[in-house]
């Protein structure tokens, strides 16, 4: 399967969305990007409210900051996405212990065949992960089909700002 998006601006959106979690840091993500966006019916979740924090903090952050996303896994896969494309600022992106024991190789990987400066501050595959961010970043990149949505929805989520925007291929079964 692929998918292409291109690189988009927004004049202006209001979202509703259910008030789940998943989709409220979905559109917390989106509103970083696109801060014209209006997120109506948010989730109150610890890890929606992770994510806000952390997308808080580094706005106001001059160039170096240490995040810790605790244990919500969605916010580590979005975030690292979302890092990534942040021309002159680096982050290091951490957790819990058992947030240290998740793997975000896949997305990382995928991010730095794009372009991505992403390394790894203890153990190969997991967080913590230090972000350098980067404008420059190729317009295609190939993984797996049977991957968990996050890695896919990271990736389409920082799609828009991608300059070339983003030929997503997903190979294999889709799961």
């Amino acid at each position: 399967m692929n998918l292409k998006l291109d690189k988009s601006e927004l004049q202006f959106a209001s979202i509703s969305i259910s008030g789940s979690k998943s989709e409220t840091n979905r559109a917390l993500l989106l509103q970083a990007l696109f801060p014209e966006l209006q997120i109506e019916n948010a989730s109150n979740s610890d890890d929606s409210e992770i994510m806000q924090k952390a997308l808080q903090d580094f706005q106001f952050s001059t160039n170096f900051r240490h995040i810790d996303v605790h244990h919500a896994g969605t916010a580590m896969r979005f975030l690292t996405a979302f890092f990534a494309i942040q021309e002159g600022k680096e982050v290091v992106l951490t957790g819990s212990k058992r947030m240290q024991e998740r793997p975000v190789k896949i997305l990382v990987d995928a991010l730095n065949r794009l372009g991505a400066e992403i390394t790894y501050e203890e153990k190969e595959g997991f967080p913590p992960i230090r972000i350098k961010g980067k404008k420059d970043f190729k317009s295609s990149v190939t993984i797996s089909a049977n991957v968990s949505s996050q890695y896919i929805s990271a990736l389409l989520l920082i799609a828009p700002k991608l300059e070339n925007g983003l030929e997503l291929t997903l190979q294999g079964e889709i799961s």
